[in-house]
């Protein structure tokens, strides 16, 4: 481009310029209003507060803009209050050219509001469909009350679960020591088992070792043993019954050693006395004391004959260290009204030795038997603590008993028994 043509552009450029910014030849807005001052203060008035609002509009909205970084049509926003602004500069210059004609400088604010106004409707249109999907705020308000109410639901789900997890939990605890305490009751029953086995064997064998020395034939010793022994099951099945409890009455003891005499004889044998509880090792020797009583009695005393007749009784006395004992007298009379003696054929055998010593050792007690005014009578008096469930078992009394079998009969203790 040569020089002359530069110079023209430039030239021309700068007239256009200066025609916008040239107004000395055009008349101030003023005198259209004849420069009246309620029409003038109208006019300026309005001006400018349309200038002042349009002006705040675009603040507040820049500010939200900052304020909100997650605002999706932010372009939108930004077209908006680009648009205000302009309509309030707009304003600004129209009331200016009431006193200074810069009508040019006025076309072309007015020109640039309307190129962002266009823009603005321009991305309004397009922008309807997205905002026509917009959820109204009832419609949130409905959403968010669904919410809160699921919220509200599923707190109440977490609660029951916990109240639940709680419940489980202690039910577990309560299992659990439950569990334990089963353990070591079968941990204790399982060492009474074998304690208590060992204790019944003792005495199984003693009792063979001395029936079979006081025996005349096999069949004698056949039916003794096989008599005594059976006296044990029942006092043993007397204690330990089928609902777990591990004593029985004294006169239940009574009546099932007797049963088969009771049955025989009826009136003629008297059973009588308190409720006196009694445990395993107790009832195993008032067993075998019963029924060497009611053998002898069928063999040689008052159920040998017609008339005779025993009354059984027992009753609670003061031992002599001041504590509860118990006192069981058999007393037996002659048969046929006769006067009862003592049983020569037994008097030296293993009968007499059980109801004399063995029994009463076992027990830690004392036995007599004797005749008193023409009754044979047997009188056992052991102290309660040696009969009862709860202490039964001691190892002392246990082990006295067995030192008292060996020293007297020579029959080994549990522990050396051979099995």
């Amino acid at each position: 481009m040569s020089v002359s043509k530069t110079w023209l552009l430039a030239e021309t450029r700068g007239s256009r310029m200066q025609a916008i910014l040239e107004y000395a030849s055009y008349m101030p807005h003023g005198y259209c209003l004849f420069w009246q001052p309620w029409l003038v203060i109208l006019f300026v008035g309005s001006d400018f507060l349309i200038f002042a609002s349009y002006s705040a509009i675009p603040i507040a909205l820049w500010s939200f803009l900052r304020q909100r970084q997650d605002i999706r049509y932010r372009g939108l926003v930004a077209l908006f209050s680009a648009f205000i602004l302009l309509c309030g500069i707009t304003h600004l210059v129209s009331m200016l050219t009431l006193w200074v004609p810069m009508y040019p400088l006025h076309g072309v604010t007015k020109l640039i509001t309307g190129i962002v106004s266009a823009a603005t409707a321009v991305m309004l249109f397009r922008l309807i469909p997205e905002l026509v999907r917009i959820p109204a705020p009832s419609e949130l308000e409905r959403v968010n009350a669904e919410l809160r109410k699921e919220v509200e639901a599923h707190e109440k789900t977490f609660a029951l679960l916990r109240e639940a997890q709680r419940d489980l939990e202690e039910k577990v605890e309560a299992r659990t020591a439950e569990l334990e305490e089963l353990n070591g009751r079968m941990a204790v029953a399982a060492r009474e088992a074998v304690h208590r086995s060992k204790n019944l064997l003792s005495v199984v064998t003693s009792i063979a070792r001395q029936t079979a020395r006081g025996a005349v034939s096999k069949d004698d010793f056949v039916q003794s043993f096989i008599g005594r022994i059976d006296a044990l099951a029942s006092a043993t099945s007397s204690v330990i019954r089928g609902d777990g409890a591990r004593s029985a009455d004294i006169g239940d003891i009574v009546r099932s050693q007797l049963e088969p005499a009771l049955l025989t004889y009826g009136d003629r044998i008297a059973v009588e006395g308190p409720p006196v509880a009694v445990g395993q090792q107790g009832a195993q020797q008032l067993g075998l004391l019963l029924h060497e009583l009611a053998t002898n009695a069928q063999k040689f005393g008052a159920l040998a004959g017609e008339e005779g007749s025993i009354d059984v009784r027992w009753d609670l006395r003061e031992w002599a260290t001041g504590d509860p004992a118990l006192n069981f007298t058999w007393r037996e009379a002659g048969p046929g009204g006769s006067e009862a003696s003592l049983p020569d054929q037994d008097a030296g055998g293993f009968g007499s030795k059980l109801l004399t010593t063995v029994v009463p050792g076992m027990l830690s007690g004392s036995a007599t038997r004797r005749l008193e005014q023409g009754y044979l009578v047997y009188e056992l008096t052991v102290p309660l603590s040696a009969i009862e469930p709860d202490t039964e078992a001691k190892e002392a009394g246990v082990a006295e008993a067995s030192r008292l079998t060996e020293r007297e009969y020579g029959v080994p203790t549990a522990a050396r028994v051979p099995l």
